[in-house]
């Protein structure tokens, strides 16, 4: 019953919104060159392509029930000809331009508002003057910076052809650079941490990450057992040291003593830059002379690890937004959740903002596409750049050191077919557009580790990359085969719990019930052998 009154409420409400000339003049000039979709009560979704272009195209969608209109990111030379069995290279060839469109949201709006400040602050340290802000229609905000602001060519890459790689790459930046200011300013909120995970089933657990004090990446949490001897009470600390019934023996060589346990406590580290809250130059030993060994002299150490709220997890930027001809809500557009519009707001505007001044019947209508300057993007986009090639260098170095050089049980796995692949892999083979070296790293460690032959090895690699959007370049890629290929030690892919590898380039949809993608090709082989 409520939904259907929902649904009248929002249907008399469109109808006379979408007939004002001001909206419809407003929509009509935003959706030039864009690809245009209407959704109908947010459950279903118009025909693609499609696009507006006359006061009749809106009033013929309306007609037939829309209630928000969705336009793209990309601007096209002709977006009616676009259709989903286009490759890579006729889309670059079809694609005029494309914005930088940064998706904000978070389950309360004020979160929302700290990282739109902050992302904001963040362009205009880069020279970006020039940006259109306006609210998403729920709880949260869209921020844009029109194409024009990068050069049409950067270090010999047409600009247009560098569509989602280059936007993707500039949203991980910000959200990197803002993210230690954005943890900060929401750990001094109030926060409802039961409310939370009503709304997003994240507990409170979930919502606290480690930072590091050194570079501001994501820690982890371990522990110190502190030891003492009973004998001649020498102490010795040991990092996330499993207890067992077995005794440690003292390390001074005149004591017969043995090492109970004294104390356990919390100790952080940081795999990104090698800093860690355990000094390894803390041994007790009496009146005896402790000379620590280099290693320990030349341990980072920082007492200033802390934990806090993780902001990305409350309110981050959707990288998702930044796709393929991926959508956005246009502005002006009505929310059907809401019944709010997508209204236009400005830098000054955005602390005392409200929900209610998007009431659709008293919108002021402003432009929400900026006039930048050309070139005003460029800085963004080279520190964009460069700071992805390091953080990229950064997975992939510790991809090699976390699995290069292990133990492992030599089990022959032969005879294992693409279809007894499991789903992460299935998926990975489909092409991805983020994290393509991880991807890389996870795909030839299986498709070594299940004794495929160089060869097939190689064509595999080869077609999977011709389905990355964009593809990685072919002198990396034989780089990385070739070294893969000589290596005479088993290297097996990273387990699923390693986020980096599966959850955040996109492969793995649930958790899987073994640990590791070997494990369950070797279970499915001795299912199939029976």
């Amino acid at each position: 019953m409520e939904k259907d009154e929902k649904k009248k409420r929002m249907d008399a409400i469109r109808q006379i919104y979408y007939s004002n000339p001001k909206v419809q003049e407003v929509l009509l000039k935003f959706a030039v060159d864009r690809e245009v979709v209407p959704s109908y009560m947010g459950e279903a979704f118009g025909k693609r392509p499609d696009t507006i272009q006359y006061p009749s195209d809106l009033n013929g969608l309306v007609k037939k029930g829309a209630t928000s209109l969705h336009c793209s990111e990309e601007i096209w030379n002709n977006p009616l000809e676009l259709n989903s069995d286009m490759g890579e290279g006729e889309m670059d060839a079809l694609r005029k331009n494309w914005d930088l469109l940064i998706d904000i949201d978070s389950p309360y709006l004020d979160y929302s508002k700290i990282a739109l400040r902050l992302i904001i602050g963040a362009l205009e340290s880069h020279g970006v003057k020039n940006y259109g802000i306006k609210f998403s229609g729920s709880k949260g905000f869209h921020l844009i910076v029109s194409g024009n602001a990068f050069p049409e060519e950067y270090e010999g890459f047409k600009t247009r052809a560098q569509f989602p790689e280059w936007p993707r790459a500039i949203c991980r930046y910000l959200m990197a650079s803002i993210k230690k200011d954005y943890n900060r300013e929401v750990g001094k909120e109030e926060i409802n941490f039961e409310a939370v995970k009503e709304r997003t089933n994240l507990s409170k657990e979930d919502l606290t990450q480690i930072v590091c004090p050194e570079c501001g990446k994501t820690g982890e949490k371990g522990s110190l057992v502190i030891f003492e001897c009973e004998e001649c009470k020498t102490k010795i600390e040991r990092p996330n040291h499993k207890i067992t019934k077995k005794k440690l023996m003292c390390i001074n060589p005149d004591c017969p003593g043995i090492f109970g346990v004294v104390d356990e406590q919390e100790m952080f580290s940081c795999s990104n830059c090698g800093y860690s809250s355990h000094s390894k130059m803390s041994t007790e030993s009496g009146d005896r002379t402790v000379v620590y060994s280099k290693e320990a002299r030349e341990a980072k150490y920082s007492e200033d690890f802390s934990e806090e709220v993780s902001g990305e997890m409350l309110g981050g930027l959707d990288l998702v937004l930044v796709a393929p001809r991926h959508l956005f809500r246009m502005p002006y557009s009505l929310h059907e959740k809401t019944g709010l519009a997508s209204i236009v707001l400005t830098k000054t505007e955005i602390d005392g903002f409200v929900p209610k001044m998007a009431d659709p019947m008293k919108i002021e209508i402003k432009d929400f596409y900026p006039k930048n300057e050309v070139g005003e993007g460029q800085r963004l986009l080279a520190a964009a750049l460069s700071w992805k090639k390091m953080d990229d260098d950064h997975e992939e170095r510790e991809g090699r050191k976390k699995y290069e050089g292990k133990k492992y049980d030599d089990v022959k796995i032969v005879g294992v077919t693409a279809e007894m692949f499991p789903k992460a892999i299935k998926k990975l083979l489909k092409g991805v557009s983020d994290g393509r070296k991880r991807g890389l790293f996870v795909l030839l460690t299986f498709l070594k580790s299940i004794e495929w032959s160089p060869e097939k090895i190689n064509e595999t690699v080869r077609d999977w990359n011709k389905r990355n959007s964009p593809g990685l370049k072919e002198g990396y890629l034989r780089a990385q085969v070739d070294w893969h290929l000589k290596q005479k030690k088993k290297i097996l892919p990273p387990n699923y719990a390693n986020d980096a590898f599966y959850r955040d380039i996109g492969i793995l949809d649930e958790n899987p019930k073994e640990k590791n993608p070997i494990v369950e090709v070797v279970r499915k082989v001795k299912g199939w052998k029976k």
